[in-house]
This record gives structure tokens, C-alpha cells and sequence, in this order.
């Protein structure tokens, strides 16, 4: 997602062991439960006060929700555009009676927001407003009645639960915020315990002896999808189970996800996917033929044993144990989604441990799997400083627009990589103040945040900015009387609308809190706006950024080699996800990004490439000449495999750039023919981009990203067939590339084992010369000879 999606069509998409050690001292954490500290803690039950909510946070008797409109919503043209066709009906893909589907239901519409979308015509929410939102069903009564608080509702049983270490342990574990760009200790054991793994995986992938591979050769592999829904998440795990069955995935070392390929991490580790992408599948064919809001299954589950209890224990934590707790759009999405996703076949085998993340941990504490890295942002929207009162005219600090910070979870840790900071993934959503947990007033603090919750966050792609929704009503409005004044005046009005979400993002408590301490006056602290004050982190959909997770996986600690990436967004053509990278890693100092990565931009003159790699690289404009012009023959000369009817210069299906770590110039895309491969093999080479977007193929017909109703990012039911049919589409799509993505990983291979010999080399050299110095003979020690002393 980032600057141009919107909730009708965004690339990220909508319809896209716990361990113990002891407090935590200079800001690294340690925790043990048995500890002295811990056992002394006093403990109390908060008092059981009942509570009801609006949608708002109102009481239940002040609250009233508008009643939907019956008219029918416009939907959007018919277009070759991905993304941009008209959804499919949102019913359950049996036939099954829906004609009393809309009675009673009522549009989700709160005051949570600062647009009435009731007020505005009908032609306009129907293209900005997903669905789901304007079909809430009717059960809301019946709802916060299990959420009350009264003897012997669920929600009572919920919070007592809540309060229990035995159910929940983690509430009376301390923890501080770790300050470090390091990655924390143990995501460090998880590598040395994962490349046991790789080493077997990578000799049987590439055919070699495995006790002629040195783990030190080894390539550190991350895999990693983009947004978009449903589609991600159903081509996300086809791409990812062909890379399995041909032996790829077991050598990779980190996974990563934005939006719908969150979603596939959170289901593979879990008790239906059950580190089976097979079964990952199985299991989206027998949950997504049913709308995630359709009313029967979503009022069952929400009011039946034992998934009521399951899909709102997140919910009941959030709303009673933070008394200021914002509940909107984004929670009950969250809930939602769990509710077909998380909830098994038969909807009665629910597992409690598909709750936490920090339950992930017993599928990588020993190495035996990927390591998961999740993503999300914070937009940044500074506010403009009024005069000091004092008669300085002049702004403490002069913002010219906002930003968005990205964080990122794992099994382990949720991390702020503007901040450099984090805290154990089991603290998130409590509150923290100077680095340290605020107890509550019982002395424990919060359980952690439900998996449902986070649900929502990664894949809120509908809490987008004003201005990316007139991106997209844009083309509709364009034949109305008057539109090109008002496209004039919303146009020069577009740095304010792109500082208003009409929908509010999902909050948790920010662990950021007066952390000035930590970090005095540095450029940190200057970059982080008003992280370091504001009491809750607004989180959304990270796709508003990247639609694909490549800054995670560029920290430099994480020493990744090799970065394969499955885009399904939205249109891989348009939004071109991998060229965002390259400002990213030049304002992060990153070296090795292969820029110029991504698809090229049909009407780029070559002056204007020239303007943009000179801002973006410090080289002299000889060689920024010297590269544009070898771009232009490697282009001009290269005969790749391209789907039909794609445009002179565009990219196959599957793309090869390495970049360089010495001469940070524009890299040029490795043609087919392998014939500048020896990119790959040189010494400064950088990190390698393997990169295939979800095309049409030839091989399976009738399945097209671009028109196909079913793959638009709006649509959230698809049957076992269509399930059938992107798989196929992902597995065709990876075939075309497979055997360039080996020589790609065997050429990365070869080069960190050559220069990992001449390091050898040179340190054995290095040690002869010293000994030589020191008068030592060869293979003597100092004061050993091959004569007697005076007495012998």
C-alpha cells in the first residue's frame, strides 16, 4: 500500500514457548518467574465494576447506530487495472437461502471517526468504504451484553482469566525497553541454531556433498510477500509451497509479511497450519467460501462456546484493563478475520496457543523453522507550532510533512527501528513510562496483546489518508460538471489530506513513553517526532508505506544475503514497491541494495533517470552516464520470458538484481541468458533481489490478477476452486523462474566461499609472517628446537 492505496483498492490490502528469565537492568530484559521479586508481589482482583461500550466508548443507552442505507452501492468500472475491478458478491459460496442476508444489519458507522460516511453520497462510500463496514450485523445488543460485566458472563470469566498467572504468566514478569539496533539476544541463538538446518538444506537444494559446505557459505536467505488481501495470502502460500517442494524454502532463514502475508505467517504457525503450507491451504478452502461478516457464522461463533470466549478475550482484556482503551473499526476487523481464519474446520478445536505470539517461539527456538517478522507503521503528522509567548517568532522544530515509522513483531520482540528499541513481545500492551512496566494497581500488568487484535492492525489498509482515497474516486469524478475546479483545489490541498484518516487506526499502549533519557538530544529522538510522548502507538496497515517488508529485513544486524520476494499486490507495475527501497536505504546508509531495482517506468526519459540517481547516490556523473548507458543495452539486448502483451522493458517473471556494496550506482537487472552473472561473483557484490510478481500465465488460463473479480483486493470470500486456480497461477509463475533462482543462490554461494578462502589465505599468510618475525621456525613453538642445550 503506501502512497496510493486506499481502502477500494489498496497493494497492502484488507481483504488482503513462552520463556522466563529475571529483571531487566540497563535496558535489557531478563525475567524469571520464580523470582523472589515476583512471589512477593502483592495481588488483588480489580474490582469487577460493570461497563457497556458503544462503538464510540459511549454507554449502550447514549449510543445509537444509523440505520444502512437500502440503496444499492455503486461499484467501481470494469478495468484491466489489478485491484480496480468490481468485487464479487459477498455472500457464502453455497446454496444456501441468502435473501434475508441484509435483515437487520446496520452500517458500522461511529463517531470513532471524524467523516460521517452517512452524510456523504452514496456513490462515494460505495467506492471507499469496504462492504464489511456498512454490513454490520444486528447482534449488537446480544454483543455487549457478553461483554458486560455481570456474575457469571463470559466476560467476567475473560477477566478473572486475565488476572490468573497461571493462565496468563507473563502478567507478573517485569520488563524494560531494550535500547539497541541490535537484534536482541535471542533471535541471535535462533541463527546459530538455524544454520544447523540450512546447511543440509542448502547441499540438498544446490546437489552438493553437505561435508563440503562451511556453514560460513552459507547465504542468509529472507522470503518475504507483499499486501493485497486475500490474494496475498492465497498466492503468498502457493509461492511459498512451490519453494518448498523444490527445496528453497528450507534454506531460507527469515520470512517476512505486510498485510495479507501477515496473515499467512500467523496461520503457519499455528495449529491448522501446522508448518505445512499444504495444510495452510486445506484450510483456507475450508474457512474463506464464507464471508468473514456474514451474519448466522459471525453471530454464531461471537455467541457460542467455545469460540466466543476465543475471538473476545482479546476484546475484554483491551476494554477493561485500559480504562482510557479505544475500541474501533480495526478491533471488530480484527476479531472478524480471527473468526475465519483462526477457527478450524467444525469451528469446535479452537487451540488457545494460536492467541499469543510469543507461542511461536516453540516452532524456531531450536531453529527448526523460518523466523517470522511482522510488520505495521505509525504515521507521524507533526502539528504545527504556534509563536513562543516570549516573542520568539521562530518554531522549536519547522516540519514540512509527515512520515511513517515502521515496527516490526517476531516470536520474540516487537522492535521500533526509528527508536532502536523494543520490548519482549509478551509486554505488548501493557503500559511502560521511562523505559520501565507501569504495574496496575494489583501489581500485575496486562496479558498480552490477542493475536486477533494484530490481525487487524496488519491488515488495516482501509485507515487510509483522505488523499489516497481521492486517488481513487478521482477517475470516477472526473465527468461531473465542475470537476476540474474542484480537482484544482483538492489538488493543492493534498499535503493536508494526506494528514487525515478518516478511519482512526487500532491503538495499544506505547512503550516509547519519556524515553528522552535514553536518548538526549540525538538524531533518534529528533527523527522520532512524537513517539517518545504520546501515550498509545496508532498503528496500521504497513502497506501504507511498502507493500512489501524489505526494511525489515535490511538491518544490518540481520546480514541478509539474499532477498526473494513474492508480490501480489495490487499492480506490481504501478506501484512499484522495490524502487521505494532505494531513498530508504540511501537515508539509512545501507549499503548493497541493488538500486534501480523494480519495474521500469514506461515513459522515464533518460535525463530525468540521470536527475534522480545523481540525488540519490554520491558518485560522479560520469559513471551515473557510463551505468544509464549499460542499462540501456542490457535492456535493449535482453530476451527474457515475459507474459503476453507485456510492454517492450518490462519484467519477466522472475527478476535478478545484486547490488554493490562499494559503488552505489544503478544496478542493472541479470538478463536470462546469465551473461552479466558476474555481478553476482564479484567481491563487493551486495544483497541479491530475487523478485516475482503475481502475472497472468499462460499455463493457466482464465486466471488473470488484472481482471479476474475474484483476485480484487476488496474480495473476502473465495471458493476451494479459486483457491485451486491462484495456487496454480503462483506454482506456474515460480516454475518459470525456479532454475534462475538456484544459479542465483549457487553464485551468492560460491562467492562467500572464495572469499572466505582468500581470508583464510590471507590470515594464514598474516601468522607465517609474524612467526617469521618472531624467529619461530616452522612448526616449532617459541623455545622448542631440534638441538640440545649446553648441559645436554
Amino acid at each position: 500500500m503506501a502512497a496510493g492505496l486506499t481502502a477500494g483498492r489498496r497493494a497492502s490490502g484488507w481483504g488482503l514457548s513462552l520463556i522466563s528469565g529475571s529483571t531487566v537492568a540497563g535496558g535489557v530484559y531478563y525475567f524469571n518467574s520464580h523470582s523472589s521479586f515476583l512471589q512477593k508481589r502483592p495481588l488483588r482482583a480489580d474490582s469487577s465494576r460493570s461497563f457497556s461500550f458503544g462503538p464510540n466508548g459511549t454507554s449502550d443507552k447514549d449510543q445509537t447506530l444509523p440505520n444502512s442505507s437500502k440503496s444499492g452501492q455503486p461499484r467501481l468500472p470494469k478495468s484491466s487495472k489489478s485491484g480496480d475491478q468490481e468485487p464479487p458478491p459477498q455472500n457464502i459460496a453455497t446454496n444456501e437461502d441468502n435473501s434475508g442476508e441484509d435483515k437487520g444489519w446496520t452500517s458500522f458507522v461511529t463517531s470513532i471517526s471524524s467523516v460521517k460516511w452517512a452524510s456523504i453520497p452514496d456513490m462515494i462510500t460505495g467506492l471507499i468504504v469496504p462492504d464489511w463496514l456498512k454490513l454490520f450485523p444486528a447482534f449488537m445488543n446480544k454483543f455487549q451484553n457478553e461483554l458486560s460485566m455481570a456474575p457469571g458472563s463470559l466476560a467476567e470469566e475473560i477477566w478473572r482469566e486475565a488476572n490468573d498467572p497461571e493462565v496468563n504468566p507473563e502478567i507478573m514478569w517485569d520488563a524494560n525497553v531494550r535500547i539497541s539496533d541490535d537484534i536482541c539476544e535471542e533471535e541471535k541463538a535462533f541463527l546459530a541454531s538455524r544454520k544447523q538446518h540450512t546447511v543440509k538444506a542448502l547441499a540438498k537444494y544446490l546437489n552438493l556433498p553437505e561435508h563440503e559446505i562451511h556453514p560460513d557459505d552459507v547465504p542468509t536467505i529472507a522470503m518475504c510477500g507483499s499486501g493485497g488481501g486475500l490474494r496475498a495470502l492465497v498466492a503468498g502460500s502457493g509461492s511459498y509451497l512451490v519453494s518448498k517442494e523444490s527445496g528453497l524454502f528450507d534454506c531460507i532463514t527469515y520470512t517476512a509479511g505486510v498485510s495479507g502475508s501477515c496473515w499467512l505467517q500467523t496461520l503457519y504457525y499455528s495449529s491448522m497450519g501446522q508448518q505445512s503450507h499444504e495444510k495452510l491451504i486445506n484450510h483456507l478452502k475450508n474457512r474463506l467460501g464464507v464471508h468473514m461478516a456474514y451474519p448466522p457464522s459471525a453471530f454464531g461463533l461471537i455467541n457460542s462456546a467455545p469460540t466466543n470466549k476465543f475471538l473476545l478475550s482479546g476484546l475484554v482484556e483491551k476494554l477493561k484493563g485500559m480504562p482510557d482503551a479505544d475500541f474501533g473499526i480495526v478491533d471488530m476487523y480484527g476479531m472478524l478475520l480471527a473468526s475465519r481464519l483462526l477457527v478450524p474446520k467444525g469451528e469446535l478445536g479452537v487451540d488457545m496457543d494460536d492467541l499469543k505470539l510469543s507461542t511461536q517461539q516453540k516452532y524456531v527456538n531450536k531453529g527448526q523453522n523460518p523466523f517470522p517478522l511482522y510488520s505495521c507503521v505509525r504515521h507521524e503528522i507533526p502539528i504545527e507550532e504556534a509563536p513562543l509567548d516570549n516573542g520568539n517568532q521562530e518554531s522549536k522544530k519547522d516540519y514540512d510533512g509527515s512520515w511513517f515509522q515502521w515496527f516490526e513483531f517476531s516470536p520474540y520482540e516487537m522492535f521500533s527501528e526509528d527508536l532502536g528499541a523494543g520490548i519482549p513481545i509478551w509486554a505488548v500492551g501493557r503500559e511502560f513510562k521511562e523505559g520501565k512496566t507501569v504495574w496496575r494497581r494489583n501489581g500485575l500488568a496486562l496479558p498480552e496483546t490477542r493475536i486477533p487484535i494484530l490481525l487487524g492492525i496488519w491488515g488495516s489498509a482501509f485507515c487510509a489518508t483522505l488523499s489516497h482515497y481521492y486517488r481513487e474516486i478521482r477517475p470516477i469524478m472526473q465527468g461531473l460538471a465542475g470537476f476540474s475546479g474542484v480537482d484544482g483545489l483538492i489538488s493543492s490541498r493534498d499535503d493536508a489530506l494526506l494528514k487525515v484518516h478518516p478511519i482512526s487506526a487500532a491503538s495499544i499502549p506505547s512503550f516509547a513513553v519519556d524515553l528522552f533519557r535514553q536518548f538526549p538530544a540525538n538524531e533518534a529522538a529528533a527523527a522520532s517526532g512524537t513517539l517518545l510522548t504520546a501515550p498509545k502507538l496508532e498503528l496500521m496497515d504497513a502497506g501504507m508505506s511498502n507493500n512489501l517488508p524489505i526494511y525489515c529485513l535490511l538491518r544490518p544486524s540481520r546480514k541478509v544475503d539474499v532477498i526473494v520476494a513474492f508480490d501480489s499486490s495490487a499492480d506490481v507495475r504501478t506501484d512499484n514497491w522495490l524502487s521505494v527501497v532505494d531513498g530508504y536505504a540511501v537515508k539509512r546508509g545501507i549499503r548493497g541494495w541493488p538500486i534501480g531495482a523494480g519495474w521500469p517506468k514506461a515513459d522515464e526519459a533518460v535525463p530525468q533517470t540521470e536527475k534522480e540517481l545523481s540525488a540519490a547516490i554520491e558518485d560522479s556523473k560520469e559513471n551515473v552516464e557510463q551505468h544509464i548507458e549499460e542499462v540501456k543495452r542490457d535492456d535493449a539486448g535482453e530476451q527474457k520470458k515475459r507474459p503476453e502483451g507485456a510492454r517492450d522493458g518490462d519484467l519477466g517473471y522472475c527478476n535478478v538484481w545484486v547490488g554493490s556494496t562499494t559503488n552505489q550506482t544503478r544496478s542493472s537487472r541479470l538478463s536470462e541468458k546469465w551473461e552479466n552473472a558476474h555481478q553476482l561473483e564479484s567481491p563487493d557484490a551486495g544483497i541479491t533481489v530475487v523478485y516475482f510478481p503475481l502475472l497472468t500465465n499462460d499455463k493457466v488460463r482464465g486466471v488473470d490478477p488484472a481482471v479476474s473479480d475474484y483476485l480484487s483486493t476488496w474480495n473476502m470470500v473465495y471458493t476451494p476452486e479459486q483457491i485451486d486456480n491462484v495456487v496454480s497461477l503462483a506454482r506456474a509463475n515460480y516454475d518459470e523462474g525456479k532454475e534462475q533462482t538456484k544459479r542465483a543462490i549457487r553464485a551468492v554461494y560460491e562467492r562467500k566461499k572464495k572469499l572466505r578462502l582468500e581470508q583464510e589465505k590471507r590470515d594464514k599468510a598474516s601468522r607465517k609472517s609474524k612467526k617469521m618475525r618472531l624467529g619461530i621456525p616452522k612448526g616449532r613453538k617459541l623455545g622448542e628446537g631440534d638441538h640440545g642445550d649446553q648441559f645436554s
